[in-house]
Parts: structure tokens; sequence; C-alpha cells
């Protein structure tokens, strides 16, 4: 309770007090990572896909965001041990990778829509709005967490609201699909603010409120969903992604 009390004191502004609720932050960043990476392992030990006939590209995606996932855990760990300038070095590394991740994403998200590789219960312009809004959106919270890095809990905040984006395909493998129709996509919704509850529910007990930055990213992850359909269903868009599939 006295760090408890020391953090909500200082209004949760930078300085040391920042390590002392850090032990959660590391547990999370490893809860969201085997989440993820337990999503799509049990999807192909299922045989739900032909892991071999996978696309290069796709395997490179796929290993960048491995490789950001263990960077969160090694960046919260390193803050853990107060190793704040191997932190920072580090940290330009995650910028670059992030903004890789969004290229190759997206190279994927169009090369799917051509090959008709994907899921059979998603249109050419759902799977093609909900790959260009979440690698656009992911990779857009991560600058902007890396611009608010001198503020020590927003750039922490928003830096895992940029990962909940990014936990979206793996409750995707995760919840029965072809079964939910279009509810599929709201319960993803459910799952992703539940971990933004999770946050709030840490603001609350440390603080007494919930940092303005959790609910930035509660609205964001929302906001996705919106625009994923919205998108999917603006007939111009939906002419683009027939034309996509049409080329291959």
């Amino acid at each position: 309770m006295g760090a408890e009390r020391n953090i909500g004191d200082r209004g949760m502004n930078p300085g040391s007090d920042y390590v002392l609720d850090q032990r959660f932050f590391v547990r999370f960043s490893i809860i969201m990572a085997v989440v993820i990476i337990f999503g799509f392992a049990q999807f192909a030990a299922r045989g739900m896909v032909d892991v071999p006939a996978v696309p290069k590209w796709v395997h490179l995606h796929a290993i960048l965001m491995l490789g950001w996932l263990g960077l969160l855990v090694t960046q919260n760990l390193l803050i853990q041990r107060s190793n704040i300038a191997r932190h920072r070095k580090i940290g330009w590394l995650g910028g670059g990778l992030a903004l890789i991740i969004c290229v190759t994403g997206l190279y994927t998200g169009y090369m799917a829509v051509q090959l008709q590789r994907f899921p059979p219960f998603f249109t050419n312009s759902y799977f093609l709005a909900l790959v260009l809004v979440e690698m656009l959106v992911f990779a857009t919270m991560v600058v902007w967490a890396i611009r608010l890095r001198r503020q020590t809990q927003w750039h922490r905040r928003i830096m895992f609201g940029a990962t909940i984006i990014a936990l979206e395909p793996a409750f995707g493998r995760l919840l029965p699909m072809p079964l939910l129709g279009d509810w599929g996509e709201w319960l993803i919704l459910v799952c992703q603010l539940a971990f933004v509850a999770v946050m709030a529910r840490h603001d609350r007990k440390i603080t007494g409120h919930i940092h303005p930055a959790t609910l930035a990213s509660g609205a964001i992850v929302t906001a996705v969903h919106v625009l994923i359909t919205g998108l999917s269903l603006f007939p111009p868009f939906q002419r683009i992604a027939e034309s996509i599939a049409a080329a291959g």
C-alpha cells in the first residue's frame, strides 16, 4: 500500500516511482505474448493451416511479430531492473520494427485477398479492411507511444494499447469464428476490452482512477472495430477489394 500511495500521490508522473508498479506491466506483457503465441500455435496444431504451404512473406510477418512480443517483454524487464539506458536504445529499434510489421502486414493482407488465402466466412472487403485498419492503427500507436516516451505512464499504456490491437488475430483463431457469424468481430472486441479492463483495474488500484491513456486505448480499440465494419461496407472500398481479388 505504501508504494501504491506513493504513485497515486505523485499523479503517475515520470520519475523514479515508475518502477514501483512495474511488476504488473512485466506480467501483463508476458500474458499478452503467451495468448498471441498460443492462439496461432494451437491453430496450426489442430491442422487448420498447412504451415509448409504458407507463403514466405507470411512467415516473415509472423517472425517480425514474434520479435515484437519478445521486445515488449524485454523492454518491461529492463525497466523493472532500472536499466533505462538500454531500454531507450532498444526502444528506437521497436519503432522501426513496428513500421516494418505494418508494411509486411499490409502486403500480406493484400496478397491474401488476391490469392484468396483467408477464411471463407470473411468477404474480400472485410478482410482487406481488417488488415489495413489494424496495421495502420498499430503502427500509429507505437509511434505515438515513442513520442510520449518522456511521459512514462502514457508511454507504457499506449504501447500496451498497440499490442492489444495485435490480439485480434489471435482471438480470431481461438474463438469458433465460423459459428459466431457477424457476432464474432464484436466478441473479439469484448476479449480485447477485457485486457484494457485489466489495465484499468490496475490504474484504480494504484491511483484510485483510470489513467487517460488507458481510456484512450479502450476507445481506439473500439473505434478500430467500428471503422473496419464501416470501411468494409463502403461501396468504393468494396470495389477496390474485388478488383484485387480479380487480379489473382
